[in-house]
């Protein structure tokens, strides 16, 4: 089974325009071009995961302002119903401002979205915030997974809100069973998350950090040995798509020279053991 732990959706009407925007702020942070491989709607996502031989996308849905995490998650509810026919599922949204959140923290796991996705650059709150301690507190507590942006957003590049050093200071406090840290714990802070993250017992996903296409990656000797040193067992296939066309994330994965059961165990069957897909 291959499951795509980490992908974006748009809402038709806005599609367009939206991915229109990021093109251009990545140009503004990076100096460099990065551009939507498909279209950005959920069911471009759909026809990408077919297409591609993955078993199931999972979109992770991100909140930008209190008003957005329960009309996400109804969406995101009524979308679930068709995943056998879609091949997508969508995790719940929430946003570190929301007073209500243990209430809304409850109505994701009683829909069974199985996770959150916090993104601190687009929240505009640290890792570390007591506002993201409590919420995550809160929601591992529920059983829920949380999967997090972390490191440098290519457009949003000047302040990072999820360090190495945040994630250790937020795990001085509590210590969430499902702790999902996208981009391999940090994108391009990937030394530092070899030296004080690898071998801890969160997990990292994969999202975007192989694409061969962008001129920023991460190698794969490096990726080899982060595997390794973190456990392949703490490893979930990811892509960012629509950043990351989903065919050739998997064939920039099949040649890091990772071995066949350290593949298998992160294409799919970390995440179904993690989430019971």
């Amino acid at each position: 089974m291959i499951i795509d732990i980490h992908t974006h959706t748009f809402p038709y009407k806005i599609a367009a325009r939206a991915i229109e925007h990021m093109e251009e702020d990545i140009v503004r942070g990076q100096g460099f071009e990065v551009k939507c491989a498909r279209i950005p709607t959920f069911q471009g996502l759909s026809d990408s995961t077919k297409s591609a031989g993955i078993d199931l996308s999972v979109v992770c849905p991100v909140a930008t302002n209190v008003t957005q995490p329960e009309k996400i998650n109804e969406l995101s509810v009524k979308a679930n119903e068709k995943m056998d026919e879609t091949k997508v599922f969508n995790f719940g949204a929430i946003h570190p401002d929301c007073e209500n959140y243990k209430e809304i923290i409850d109505d994701i796991a009683s829909m069974e979205l199985k996770a959150i996705k916090l993104h601190p650059d687009y929240q505009h709150v640290f890792f570390d915030d007591e506002r993201y301690i409590r919420l995550i507190d809160y929601a591992a507590n529920k059983g829920l997974g949380i999967i997090v942006h972390a490191g440098e957003d290519v457009g949003l590049p000047d302040t990072i809100h999820c360090t190495p050093d945040m994630v250790l200071n937020l795990w001085k406090h509590i210590q969430p069973e499902k702790l999902i840290l996208a981009h391999m714990g940090g994108w391009r802070l990937w030394d530092e998350v070899e030296e004080k993250l690898a071998g801890l017992p969160f997990y990292m996903d994969t999202a975007v950090v192989l694409n061969r296409r962008f001129p920023v990656r991460l190698g794969n000797e490096q990726f080899v040995r982060m595997v390794r040193k973190h456990g392949a067992d703490k490893i979930l296939f990811g892509t960012d798509s629509p950043w990351y066309d989903q065919k050739q994330a998997l064939e920039d994965f099949d040649n890091t020279g990772l071995n066949d059961d350290e593949k298998k165990l992160i294409l799919g069957e970390n995440a179904k053991r993690l989430f019971g897909f």
